[in-house]
């Protein structure tokens, strides 16, 4: 993806050995797309995860700038935490949201203002449709963290599109 121009690589001289990567200005151009096919996929081939499916949250959140769409009004930064993340490390992600725009780093965030933390059972709850946040901890400014929760809960769009429409249930693409 370096070579396609889709990421940047930066090497650090530190033992252990690190390298960062980051989009390019083309593969931000790609989120609205990724976002769209994201939706797509939990709206037509949505099902429970089974027990041996390895859900990935990381990748979920990755997608906030193609999946939030948060009125210009609402700014700030929410850290996002899934406690017990992989090899039982909590994952941090701060995602900063203003003017309508959406940015992530995979990183804990300097001065959020809100907090949302909770084990993966309770994020894929919350991303679940109508899963709830109970098991999620929200802390700070609540309807930014909603804000960003709803635009990442992505079964929003289709519920929301068929209370309008009448063309498809809430239900639509869950498996039986």
């Amino acid at each position: 993806m370096v070579a396609d121009g889709m990421l940047t690589r930066k090497r650090y001289r530190e033992v252990p050995p690190r390298v960062d990567y980051e989009l390019t200005q083309r593969a931000r151009e790609l989120m609205p797309i990724l976002g769209a096919l994201a939706r797509w996929g939990f709206d037509w081939a949505w099902s429970p995860p089974r027990a041996s499916e390895r859900i990935s949250l990381g990748a979920i959140f990755r997608l906030a700038p193609g999946l939030v769409h948060p009125p210009a009004d609402v700014s700030g930064v929410v850290e996002l935490t899934v406690q017990n993340g992989e090899a039982g490390e909590p994952l941090s992600y701060a995602v900063s949201i203003s003017g309508g725009d959406v940015t992530l780093e995979e990183r804990t965030a300097e001065n959020p203002a809100a907090r949302v933390s909770g084990p993966p059972p309770a994020w894929i709850s919350a991303f679940s449709p109508g899963g709830g946040r109970e098991g999620l901890e929200i802390t700070g400014d609540e309807k930014l963290a909603g804000a960003l929760l709803d635009g990442l809960a992505l079964g929003g769009a289709r519920t929301a599109e068929a209370a309008g429409d009448g063309e498809h249930g809430a239900d639509s693409g869950a498996a039986a």
